[in-house]
């Protein structure tokens, strides 16, 4: 994966931590998610926790912006600490890699099927295996969340 300052990193760094892929953006009615996940990433990080946003712009276009952008915006405004990406596509022809197996699993409280806005949750466990997945609206403080995440980190 390119992370939002164009560095390679490869997604197997994270081998053995529990990991929340989310497809963000900076211009969403849901952008105010990211202090959820910041909050998120301070609290369960020393236990092997990591948010992996993945910014996205195919949803009405709410994150035009370029990486150096999208990092400036997170960082003054939420103070972003976790991992970053550069953007991807998350539906259709040029679904990145990463999505195509996130959406294909069949996977609760919400199945298989494409992305359908910003800030879908994907909970991926400490051995690779998708765990949950969870509708944009859901707060990252939501008690299912959290709880399936509690789950995952014991």
């Amino acid at each position: 994966m390119t992370t939002i300052d164009g560095e390679q990193r490869p997604l197997g760094d994270y081998a053995g931590n529990v990991c929340l892929v989310v497809n963000v953006a900076s211009k969403c009615g849901l952008t105010p998610q990211y202090e959820g996940l910041q909050r998120l990433y301070e609290t369960y990080h020393q236990r092997g926790f990591e948010v992996l946003g993945f910014p996205c712009n195919q949803f009405m276009e709410q994150e035009p912006g370029t990486e150096a952008d999208i990092k400036d915006f997170c960082t003054t405004n939420f103070g972003v600490s976790f991992p970053m990406f550069s953007k991807l596509e998350v539906n259709g022809d040029d679904r990145h890699p990463l999505y195509a197996w996130l959406t294909g699993e069949d996977t609760k409280p919400e199945g298989p099927g494409d992305v359908k806005w910003n800030f879908g949750k994907f909970l991926v466990g400490k051995d690779g295996a998708l765990l949950a997945r969870f509708e944009p609206g859901t707060e990252p403080q939501a008690a299912d969340l959290k709880e399936a995440l509690e789950a995952a980190l014991d």
